[in-house]
């Protein structure tokens, strides 16, 4: 393995230095700070330190984190980091502090040998696309083998969901090595911003786009390593980042050579009206965020706001101790910032590790909001009515759709998709409150049926006016056509080729789209077109493979169970055995078979909401 230290640049630029390849499909590995029990009302919140007083979180949130990027939309924070790997990793969570339990779940994975490698510094911006507003996930990668080819791809999402499911569109600059990065939206106009070498100094750089992953005419040096605090270690500026208040737009970059304590980050503000004039850009002469109180190396950061928009906060990574590096040692940290009376962002000094800070306004609601996800029909046991807001229902009836949202903390909220409110202990709807009463448990016995235990009470969630026998049992039933996300690689099932059931990336066809119907108790049959998936040949031993045949046998039966972390293994009714992706394999055309029931990323999938046919 290579050096995490020269991570950022090419072998051939890095003095003559001798590279070896990382490993292309080595797993991500997930350094998550364990849980902690939750509290009432609302969840103790999480940190490398353990558990803290409600309200409060600390730094760091995780370790091996670097280049974080996080997003708040809808309800839920999305937060990326570098994974070193050929897969795009992105965690969710409705609190800050939740990130650091949430499970890593890959969105999307690589094994074009062109772009397949050493993945870095993940950015997704929603944007107004030629499809309306799309999330455009843009990253760093290369070529197996050699750290001389990265440069930046772009994939657009196929929804609103910052999930995915994903669509490849293309590299803005496939043929030279480029980094790092980002957007600037100006006056109606989309810019590229980026890092690449020349000579012996890192440059960021801008570029107009005629489409999120297209730029068009000149490119343009936008910062260059001019001062000595700009120098330490190298000559570098990288990770371009934009910031806008009051109308006017703030650059802040990272300089200085991430294997020293001295990264930091600097600014520039847009002081003309065109971004590729350099004349039309201002350097403030002074680093705007650097080391102190015990953190070394703060930078490549991102900017958000709190949920109910009354604060700024900035996330970045940074070091434990001034002999780290730009390696696995950077963790991800988040701070409220201000801003100065001449209108110029204050970010203060680092804040210590493990220091309580109140976690960002607004995450104790009330919220009302569309939670993004499949939506979800919850089906009473009893009979074929559905749960509809504090009720039972007609599952065709306006109120029965929900999004079973996981919590990050072995629960899920049961957002109802009509009001944009949430379930609580006593049935009933309401804004999000960040409470225990607003928290679900699901368990699911061996007939697919699924109890709802409400954390605060410990009951179960039983039918209004029940008193019969399965008045507490839920059948869970999509509500419309999605994609079956592997975890594992972010590609669909689909059933494209003849009878094989395997995985590919999303494109839209008819065989990656699946309806889940209802057989009996709680089985489904999980439909493709007029054929279900089902075991060959209707064997029950392990390594049988998946194919797309009949949907009359028990081998063509399923149950999904949703697992504590949001995903679901999808299990055999006849064998018992879980659905399997071979070999944990990233690449198109992979197969899935069953094999006996294990806890790994491999047996574990998510629903995503796709278009409507036409």
């Amino acid at each position: 393995m290579i050096n995490d230290s020269f991570k950022r640049w090419p072998g051939i630029l890095a003095a003559g230095l001798a590279l070896t390849a990382l490993s292309a499909c080595k797993p991500a590995e997930d350094s998550a700070a364990p849980a902690a029990n939750a509290e009432t009302p609302a969840t103790g919140a999480r940190s490398s330190q353990g558990e803290l007083p409600e309200g409060l979180f600390a730094n760091p949130l995780f370790s091996n984190g670097a280049d974080p990027w996080l997003e708040y939309h809808d309800g839920n924070y999305y937060l990326t980091t570098t994974t070193w790997t050929s897969q795009l990793v992105m965690r969710k969570s409705p609190t800050l502090d939740g990130l650091a339990t949430a499970a890593p779940v890959n969105v999307w994975s690589d094994t074009d040998p062109a772009r397949c490698c050493n993945f870095w510094a993940f950015e997704f911006h929603r944007l107004d696309g030629p499809n309306g507003p799309r999330w455009y996930l843009m990253y760093t990668s290369g070529q197996h083998g050699t750290l001389d080819h990265q440069h930046l791809s772009v994939l657009e999402s196929v929804g609103d969901d910052p999930m995915g499911p994903y669509v490849y569109k293309g590299s803005p600059m496939p043929d030279s090595w480029n980094i790092d990065g980002s957007y600037l939206e100006h006056n109606g106009e989309l810019y590229l911003l980026w890092s690449e070498w020349v000579g012996d100094e890192q440059l960021n750089w801008i570029s107009k786009m005629t489409n999120p992953w297209t730029i068009e005419g000149p490119r343009k040096v936008l910062t260059r390593p001019e001062a000595e605090w700009e120098k330490s270690g190298r000559k570098v500026n990288e990770g371009a980042e934009i910031l806008k208040k009051d109308g006017r737009t703030f650059l802040i970059y990272s300089a200085s050579y991430c294997d020293t304590p001295d990264y930091k980050l600097a600014m520039k503000e847009l002081t003309g009206d065109d971004p590729m004039n350099p004349d039309h850009w201002t350097k403030y002469p002074e680093p705007v965020f650097q080391r102190g109180n015990g953190v070394y190396g703060p930078g490549h950061n991102g900017f958000f706001e709190s949920p109910d928009g009354s604060e700024d906060w900035i996330v970045y990574h940074g070091n434990s101790k001034e002999t780290d590096g730009c390696s696995a040692t950077r963790s991800v940290r988040a701070q409220k910032f201000t801003w100065n009376e001449d209108g110029t962002p204050d970010f203060g000094e680092p804040v210590p590790e493990g220091e309580p800070q109140k976690l960002p306004s607004g995450e104790n609601g009330p919220l009302t909001v569309q939670v993004q996800g499949a939506q979800w029909q919850l089906v009473n046991g009893r009979g074929e009515e559905c749960l509809a807001g504090s009720g039972l229902g007609a599952c065709g009836e306006s109120g029965t759709r929900w999004v079973l949202d996981n919590t990050a903390d072995g629960a899920y909220r049961l957002a109802n998709v009509a009001s944009d409110q949430f379930l609580g202990a006593e049935s009933e709807l309401a804004p999000w409150t960040n409470t225990e009463a607003q928290r679900w448990e699901l368990k699911q016995d061996e007939n697919g049926w699924v109890e709802l235990i409400n954390r605060q009470t410990d009951r179960p969630l039983t039918a209004v006016n029940c008193s019969d026998e399965g008045c507490d049992q839920w059948r869970l039933q999509p509500a419309e056509e999605v994609a079956i996300a592997s975890v594992q690689s972010g590609r669909v099932l689909q059933s494209c080729s003849g009878d094989a059931i395997d995985q590919g990336a999303w494109n839209g066809s008819d065989c990656q789209r699946w309806i889940a119907e209802p057989v009996e108790q709680g089985f489904v049959n999980l439909r493709s077109g007029d054929r279900c998936m089902t075991i060959a040949d209707n064997a029950v031993v392990p390594g049988a493979p998946a194919v797309a045949g009949s949907c009359d046998s028990t081998s063509s039966q399923w149950r999904m169970e949703p697992l504590a972390d949001g995903s679901l293994q999808i299990l055999n009714r006849e064998s018992g055995h879980s659905l399997d992706l071979a070999h944990c394999g990233l690449a198109e055309g992979t197969g899935f078979a069953q094999a006996p029931r294990a806890d790994n990323d491999c047996q574990k999938f998510q629903l995503r909401k796709i278009p409507a046919r036409g």
